[in-house]
Parts: structure tokens; C-alpha cells; sequence
């Protein structure tokens, strides 16, 4: 038994350790046998079972888990399968040439395939069971990369106490960062402990989401009733939900996509901690976010995620702008402009119709910022100029929450920009627009705008109509593989240049040529004929007059 120091914080934390750890070790599984469940390994990638089987001839324990698992058991396609193992990061990536590892917070192992990447983690173990006074850390006790063997030479600044004569007979280290790092808030940084199976899936966010399936046997684990939230249609969180929420706000935002594309309820006691901690979410990477907002709307399940983001006030953490202004009324009417764009998107996607992030951004914020692009010209602002302003800054308030890349904003500029041309069909100026790079979407834009408020329908069915009898030009690309696929040609080719000759084969090439109106000749025992031109131009020359001189 160790030490115990005489501190009531240590006392505390020691005590608070060993719960956790007594929990994880006594945790006994629910084994569910094949007969018992319905998942099969038809429905498994080949890929995602060629990576198992190996593993588990190797000697190590290989489990299918998280979202395959869970969408296998309800009948539904997994986007992607995940693999989780005890063999390391680096022993997996001496078993797959294929293998690429990647991650800094998680470290993890890309299986690449023809056309599918299987991604396999390491079992890890639970923050509480394994940061200790010497491993867990915060990210103000280590200012500029400070780590915890470098911690007491570090002041609160980031610089050395030390003098430099000191400084210069110690040996220079790079500081080792501790493997458990979070923020004052609690916020996880890093997190790159290994453990057990037990505490992979206590560790795991939602209990739906910590079901495994064994190769070995092709039974389902359970060790924290994820099968029966999976039957009640209940999304839970494994642990405290304030605690496990304050580590991720991300786990927030991921509770309502599972609740709202599942058709599940979320759990009382979750409900009520995304609603007190909403905010947190505000400290998620904008970047992360940007990625989380597109699978939130492009699932197919948009439009009941964006009112379950509205009931618990995510939205207005994670759209600031558009909060307020669907709060506020236009004329003394509610805006209804975004529950009609995700009901659009939802059926574009359900009828596999692709819905690029450039044109879900232009749709969300394309009504507020008409908006605020109209108040902008009654200022004296031109059109361009207007729509231009506008969009920046909408997404200069968006940017601290959700990252949108500046090539998206700049699309979205252009698609505002081009409806103004719909207008112009005298001319050629209809060919001219037509061929332009973005008509696509500026015209997909247009469509929906007359579909949800009821305008400009005759101009939208007369641009249709154009289009059809007026198809656009193929692009030089495009054309040729159009030729290449029908069996076609160039008719001009390349001539091929003569090969180019070196060193001493181009001494044996000289030396081996034979002579002019020399005839045939052998060398080495083959009998090569005179070239046709040469005996051609032979007998020409033996024909032909002389020319006469000039006087």
C-alpha cells in the first residue's frame, strides 16, 4: 500500500483514485452470445475483417467497436468501422505495411485500402485511474511548453530561475510533455495513456457508443448497459455528465446529432447537463467544430438536429449571428428561412443528392445576409461591395466558433453575387453566363429561393429551359476523356524522337553503320541489307547528269 502523505488534498485525491480504479477493475461484462444478437459479419467490410483476423492471429485481442457496432445492431449502414486492440500503435504498424500513424492527442493507426481507411486504436485507460500527482498536469502549470520534469525551473511567465552559468553546464533536454494534460476548466489537451478493455469502454462517451464485438467468437461485450439504452432508444453518458461534458463540450454537440439520427431520447440527467454547460462549448476548437457542423446537417437528419440544437441553446453557442437573427422578426414575422433550408438539404441527401459544405453555408446564412447586404446599399455601399461586406462579416463573428475556410466564404460571395445575373437574358449574355465557372450553384440557389418564398418562378423556369436546350460546352479535359472512352484518338500525334545514344554505343553505332552505295554487309554473322532510300538514292545519283556550271 503506498504512502499517504500527511495533506488533505493528497488524502482526497488518493482516496478519489482508488475508487476509480477498484470500479474499472470490478467491472464484470455482459457477454452476449451470437445466438443473442443479430449482428452478422456479412455486414462487417472485408477490410475491417482482414484487419481483425490478423490481429488476432498475432496474438492480440481485437474487438469491432463504436458506431459500426451500434448501427449494425439497429439495422442501419456504418459510415466507417473502427478497430480497438491492446497490441500498441507502433506493434500494429509492423503488421500492416499499409499502416500510417497519426494523431497527437490520440495516437492512432490509418489501415489504407484500395478505397477504405480502417482506423485502429489502442485500448486507453480512464483519466481519473491513471493521472497521478506526477502525470496529470494543467495547462497553466506548464506555460510555453513547460513540462512536468521542467515544471520548478519554470515561474509563471515561462522563464528560468536559473543563471546562465548554471544553464550552460546543464545538458539541454527537450522537455517531455506529461501523457494526461488538461485545462484549469478541466478540458482534456492530451490523453495518450493505454489500458484495458474495461476502461476503453468506460472511458467512451455514450453508452450505445461502448459496445464491442469479439472476433474471437463473434459475441457482443457490454460493460456499461449499452445494450438495453440501444433497445429503450436512450442516449446516456458513461459517467457524470457534468464531468464528462467539461472534458469535451464536443461530447454535447455529439449527444444531439446520435439523439436526432438515431430518433432516440436523451437521457434525463444529460439533458440537463448540456443545458447548465451549453456554454463550453465556445471553447472547442473552431476547426473541430467546422467539421462537427457538417455532420450535423448533412446526415440527413438536419432539420430535427437543428431543432434539438434550438431547444437546448446549442445553437446560439455555436451560431451566434444566426441566433439572434432568427430571434428576431422581420416585419412581424418569425424567420422560417433556416428550417426550410434544412428540409431542402434533408431531402437532397436522402435521395443521394451530394450537398457540398460551400452550398449548406450559402444556403444557412444566404437570407440574413441579403439582409444585412440591403441595409448596407441604402448606405451608399454598391451592390458588389454590399454582398462583399456582408459576408465578411458574418463570417468574421462565426470564425471563433466555427472555422470557415476563407475558399468557402469566397464561394459563398460569388453565389450571392451571380443571382443579380439571372435577371440579364437579352443577347449572348445568357451563353456567356451560362459557361461560367459556379452556375451550378448560383442556380441551385436560385431554385430554392423561388421554391421557399415564392419568387421569381417564372425566371427560375426560364434559366431551366435554357439550360436544357443550350448545354454547356465541354471542358478540353472532359473532351478527351470522352474520346478515350469511346475508343477514340487524336488524330495528330506526337512523333516520337529518336532515342538518344551514349558513350561507347554511339562509337559501336558509327563503326558498325555501313558505308554509302557500299551494298549489302555482314557483321558478326548477320547479313543486313542496304537500306531501300540508300539504293534509291544510288541509283539516281549514277542516272543523273551532272549539273552544268554557271556562267
Amino acid at each position: 500500500m503506498p504512502t499517504l502523505r500527511p495533506c488533505i488534498f493528497c488524502l482526497f485525491r488518493f482516496r478519489f483514485s482508488c475508487v476509480n480504479i477498484i470500479h474499472v477493475n470490478n467491472t464484470q461484462p455482459t457477454i452476449i452470445p451470437r445466438s443473442a444478437h443479430t449482428l452478422s459479419r456479412k455486414w462487417i467490410s472485408p477490410n475491417a475483417l482482414r484487419v481483425l483476423y490478423r490481429l488476432k492471429e498475432a496474438g492480440y485481442l481485437a474487438y469491432l467497436v463504436g458506431g459500426g457496432v451500434r448501427d449494425l445492431l439497429l439495422g442501419r449502414e456504418p459510415k466507417d468501422f473502427d478497430i480497438a486492440t491492446d497490441a500498441t500503435p507502433g506493434e500494429v504498424k509492423k503488421l500492416f505495411r499499409n499502416c500510417r500513424l497519426i494523431g497527437r492527442r490520440f495516437r492512432l493507426a490509418h489501415i489504407h485500402f484500395h478505397n477504405e481507411i480502417i482506423e485502429v486504436a489502442t485500448f486507453r485507460a480512464q483519466i481519473a485511474a491513471t493521472a497521478d500527482a506526477a502525470q496529470e498536469a494543467t495547462a497553466a502549470d506548464f506555460p510555453h511548453g513547460c513540462s512536468s520534469a521542467s515544471a520548478p525551473a519554470c515561474t509563471a511567465g515561462g522563464s528560468s530561475i536559473q543563471t546562465a552559468d548554471s544553464q550552460a553546464n546543464q545538458p539541454q533536454h527537450k522537455p517531455v510533455l506529461p501523457r494526461v494534460l488538461k485545462t484549469e476548466e478541466g478540458m482534456i489537451l492530451r490523453d495518450n495513456e493505454f489500458g484495458s478493455p474495461e476502461e476503453d469502454a468506460l472511458r467512451r462517451d455514450f453508452t450505445v457508443n461502448a459496445l464491442f464485438y469479439n472476433i474471437a467468437d463473434f459475441s457482443v461485450i457490454d460493460y456499461v448497459n449499452g445494450m438495453g439504452d440501444l433497445q429503450s432508444g436512450a442516449i446516456r453518458v458513461i459517467g457524470d455528465p457534468m464531468v464528462r461534458f467539461t472534458e469535451d463540450p464536443v461530447r454535447m454537440v455529439r449527444a444531439v446529432r446520435f439523439a436526432a439520427m438515431l430518433g432516440f431520447d436523451i437521457e434525463e440527467t444529460t439533458y440537463h447537463a448540456i443545458v447548465q454547460l451549453k456554454e463550453k462549448v465556445s471553447l472547442a476548437s473552431p476547426a473541430r467544430m467546422y467539421e462537427e457542423v457538417l455532420k450535423l446537417f448533412l446526415l440527413g437528419e438536419g432539420e430535427k438536429t437543428y431543432q434539438l440544437l434550438r431547444k437546448t441553446g446549442l445553437f446560439g453557442v455555436i451560431f451566434p449571428l444566426l441566433n439572434e437573427w432568427v430571434d428576431a422578426e422581420s416585419n412581424g414575422f418569425p424567420h422560417t428561412w433556416i428550417g426550410k433550408v434544412l428540409d431542402w438539404v434533408d431531402a437532397a441527401v436522402q435521395s443521394g443528392k451530394p450537398v457540398s459544405a460551400t452550398f449548406l453555408f450559402a444556403l444557412l446564412f444566404g437570407q440574413c445576409i441579403a439582409e444585412k447586404s440591403a441595409e448596407l446599399r441604402e448606405d451608399g455601399l454598391v451592390r458588389l461591395d454590399a454582398v462583399t461586406k456582408a459576408v465578411h462579416g458574418a463570417l468574421a463573428v462565426q470564425a471563433p466558433r466555427v472555422q470557415i475556410p476563407k475558399k468557402t466564404g469566397l464561394a459563398m460571395r460569388d453565389i450571392y453575387w451571380n443571382q443579380q445575373r439571372f435577371a440579364k437574358r437579352e443577347g449572348k449574355y445568357p451563353h456567356y453566363f451560362l459557361h461560367r465557372p459556379g452556375f451550378g450553384d448560383a442556380y441551385e440557389y436560385l431554385c430554392f429561393t423561388s421554391e421557399a418564398l415564392g419568387e421569381h418562378k417564372d425566371l427560375c423556369a426560364w434559366w431551366k429551359a435554357f439550360a436544357l436546350t443550350n448545354p454547356p460546352a465541354l471542358a478540353p479535359n472532359e473532351h478527351k476523356k470522352k474520346q478515350v472512352q469511346a475508343g477514340k484518338t487524336s488524330s495528330a500525334r506526337r512523333r516520337k524522337r529518336p532515342r538518344k545514344q551514349h558513350g561507347a554505343q554511339k562509337q559501336k553505332s558509327v563503326k558498325t553503320l555501313p558505308e554509302k552505295n557500299a551494298g549489302p554487309v555482314s557483321i558478326a554473322g548477320t547479313h543486313i541489307e542496304e537500306p531501300i532510300g540508300n539504293r534509291k538514292r544510288s541509283s539516281d545519283a549514277e542516272t543523273a547528269r551532272p549539273p552544268e556550271q554557271g556562267h
